[in-house]
């Protein structure tokens, strides 16, 4: 038996001193975050990689994990097929039960392998749906530590700090060679935003968050996810104001939709019940249909301070009401706060990329 495989305990503690005391897998060390939860029965590789959790510590509600394994990382990849991105995102991870007979075809190492690889700790054997339940109570989030061997070690704010440095490209990439060009601005993309695009016929530019593009030729811009408070991006939302001046449509998820807003003159709040889960159900107020989205922010767009000669909410969550997106009255700018390249699903929303494909064909 390998050596990080070896039985111990571990302690989830929250910021109220709730403790929860569980068995340890991965990288035998004590690490700290923003409390999260995801509600997904599959997708565990991509929301670890995703960098929307860089500096949470991630929970599973889903009672079994890591039973399919991690799948083989192929060398040289321009993008990894089975990963968000090029590295695990998260500080650690909380599951019920862990699958520690793993099986699956393309099946490269265990879950606790592959923690341990990327040292990063997590503990199995606890309640996670009473955790998941608390920190609903608490807002969506909480700042929690996992502890080994009786060790402590502070709390950790990542909502204080630019993360979008930390996880953005540091140089401008070019992939694919399409029709389209499309100038993306990376504040922590998901590989799935690339791979939607190329199949869209485009070529992709893909930049830094803080990136002065102004003088960029593109075709169509877009405002990648990332984590973070988005009121610490105040130089990109310069330059998305600058952009906001043509007639080139913009494309902002997540983060790049709270930029998007807070460029056109709006506000942003922290939610008092964060929007964590693959199954938060929005309707558009174009057609009035309905669909299930992947989320998780803790932060949302204030519509109310926007021009509604310019601008009209584009979707509105059905749990409570909040802005989910906005599109202008008569220039091809939208966004959105769900993921519609939700990798780990769901896809009910994957039209928004046509759509964006659409507003270039009719401006080029």
């Amino acid at each position: 038996m390998k050596n990080h495989k070896k039985k111990r305990k571990g302690t989830l503690v929250l910021e109220d001193g709730t403790k929860y005391e569980g068995d340890h897998f991965g990288y035998p060390k004590s690490s700290s975050g923003e409390l999260v939860f995801n509600t997904a029965m599959t997708g565990y590789i991509e929301s670890m990689t995703d960098p929307s959790y860089h500096g949470q510590i991630l929970i599973y509600t889903y009672p079994m994990i890591g039973n399919y394994g991690v799948p083989t990382i192929i060398k040289n990849e321009e993008i990894p097929k089975f990963y968000e991105s090029d590295k695990i995102q998260i500080s650690g991870v909380v599951v019920t039960y862990y699958s520690n007979h793993p099986h699956h075809w393309n099946m490269d190492q265990s879950l606790c392998d592959w923690l341990y690889n990327n040292e990063i700790p997590g503990i199995y054997n606890v309640d996670t749906r009473s955790i998941a339940k608390k920190i609903r109570k608490n807002g969506g989030s909480t700042l929690g530590k996992i502890l080994l061997d009786n060790e402590n070690i502070s709390f950790y704010d990542p909502n204080h700090e630019n993360l979008s440095d930390k996880v953005s490209t540091k140089k401008k990439i070019i992939y694919g060679n399409g029709k389209y060009r499309i100038l993306l601005i990376d504040f922590g993309l998901k590989n799935n935003i690339l791979r939607c695009l190329l199949r869209r016929n485009c070529t992709i530019v893909r930049v830094p968050w803080n990136y002065n593009f102004t003088e960029e030729e593109y075709d169509g811009l877009f405002l990648s996810n990332g984590p973070g408070n988005p009121i610490l991006y105040k130089e990109p939302v310069e330059y998305i104001r600058i952009a906001m001046k043509k007639n080139k449509p913009i494309f902002g998820i997540c983060l790049g939709n709270q930029l998007l807003g807070i460029a056109a003159g709006g506000k942003t709040y922290k939610l008092k019940n964060a929007h964590r889960s693959h199954n938060q159900p929005v309707v558009s107020l174009q057609n009035g249909k309905h669909f299930i989205t992947s989320q998780n922010h803790g932060y949302v767009l204030d519509y109310d301070y926007l021009s509604p000669i310019d601008w009209k909410i584009f979707f509105k969550n059905l749990n409570d009401d909040t802005c989910e997106g906005i599109i202008h009255n008569y220039k091809p700018f939208f966004s959105v706060q769900f993921h519609p390249e939700a990798s780990g699903g769901p896809t009910d929303t994957d039209f928004l990329f046509d759509l964006f494909i659409d507003l270039i064909k009719k401006t080029i």
